[in-house]
């Protein structure tokens, strides 16, 4: 945690050096700095002890973290009584904080101006330490278990992609997965992933990913279709989350069932495979996600690319993200990224091609950041696994 807080000083001093005083609100950067995930806020000055001021629970922020200064209050009034005066900036979280909540924050602790510090705490959170690697590793580990070696023998002909998805999620959990799939981007709701049989992998979805998926419902466009029932000569697609104590991996893994695909299906896979390698190859420190994006689109022809990454015109602009306490972390490896990577930093590598009235082929794995290039954490297995 005293790392955690230099480290994000010293981003602060650099970027923004007449910065005074930073507040966070999201539970899941609460949690980073603090170890404990309470409603409240973390108001950190330039100088002097950050405090953490707590809603619900104070009881259980005290028991579980380890944090200097933990205070209670039911209301912003009653930390406002006892926190120093804000200057006029205040840097928050503008990509998570809602206005009605920045409103009443605003009503006890008066300023003048807002400034974002999601960027900055990004950064830091890009580079994660060797506990935070091994929290990964862990969570791969299930991951590859679980999707190559256990879904196979899950699946049956006439079962439905809910089945398949609330079986996968049980497995999941006892294996040690932490049960939730976190993400960033503003009002996503996902429980477990993309579970989809043949086309329905295609399916148009608000999610901003290559991937489609049918779900329960339009109101609940989650886990998978109850009426999609599992046919022999279908293709199988899962790409779903696994973490644990908070820190994710991201996979997706191919099946066969029942008879081969295609041969031209699975050539356009495999080129999706010979991809994620070329550009896992290429994770290593000073160059540049956007360098790894431009090196591999411009080696596509333009058939390839007609549904790659996406299929229609519903495609998306990446060939991966970072992970970490979130899915959907940044850097990505997308056009202009331009900082350089940096060790220790963790993406998953997602390329993915879309076949008309066959579904979604390609692969995904997450991987660290090294000297040497990307380390896979999640298996090597290529995917369009057999189960016939």
């Amino acid at each position: 945690m005293k790392n955690r807080m230099n480290c994000f000083r010293k981003q602060m001093d650099v970027s923004n050096p007449q910065w005074e005083t930073a507040v966070i609100f999201s539970k899941i950067n609460i949690y980073y700095f603090t170890g404990t995930m309470q409603d409240g806020m973390l108001i950190i000055p330039k100088n002097g002890e950050a405090t953490l001021w707590v809603r619900r629970s104070y009881e259980r922020a005290l028991d579980e973290s380890l944090f200097p200064n933990i205070e209670p209050m039911k209301s912003f009034r009653d930390a406002a009584g006892d926190a120093s005066k804000l200057p006029d900036a205040v840097y928050l979280e503008t990509e998570v904080v809602p206005l009605a909540l920045y409103q009443r924050f605003q009503k006890y602790f008066p300023f003048k101006n807002v400034k974002s510090v999601d960027a900055q705490v990004c950064a830091i959170r890009a580079v994660k330490s060797e506990y935070e690697l091994s929290l990964l590793r862990e969570a791969g580990q299930i991951h590859r278990h679980v999707l190559e070696d256990l879904v196979p023998g899950m699946l049956r002909e006439g079962m439905s992609e809910a089945d398949l998805s609330t079986e996968l999620f049980s497995v999941l959990v006892e294996e040690g997965h932490h049960g939730a799939c976190r993400f960033g981007m503003f009002d996503t709701e996902m429980i477990l992933g993309n579970v989809c049989f043949g086309e329905s992998s295609i399916y148009p979805c608000y999610f901003n990913g290559p991937g489609g998926k049918l779900g329960l419902s339009p109101a609940a466009p989650v886990l998978g279709s109850r009426d999609r029932k599992l046919r022999k000569g279908d293709l199988v697609f899962v790409d779903v989350g696994c973490g644990v104590d908070g820190y994710h991996t991201d996979k997706t893994t191919t099946y066969m069932f029942g008879s081969p695909l295609p041969q031209y299906a699975m050539d356009l896979h495999n080129k999706c495979v010979d991809i994620q390698n070329e550009a896992a190859a290429m994770l290593k420190p000073g160059i540049a996600p956007s360098e790894i994006y431009t090196t591999i689109m411009n080696g596509l022809d333009k058939e390839f690319l007609q549904n790659f990454m996406g299929f229609g015109n519903r495609k998306v602009k990446f060939l991966g993200h970072a992970v970490g306490l979130l899915i959907d972390e940044t850097p990505v490896i997308a056009a202009g990224f331009d900082e350089p990577l940096k060790e220790g930093m963790v993406f998953a590598l997602e390329p993915k091609r879309g076949i008309e009235n066959i579904g979604m082929v390609g692969i995904e794995n997450t991987f660290i950041v090294t000297a040497k290039g990307g380390e896979c954490i999640t298996g090597d297995n290529p995917g369009l696994i057999p189960v016939y």
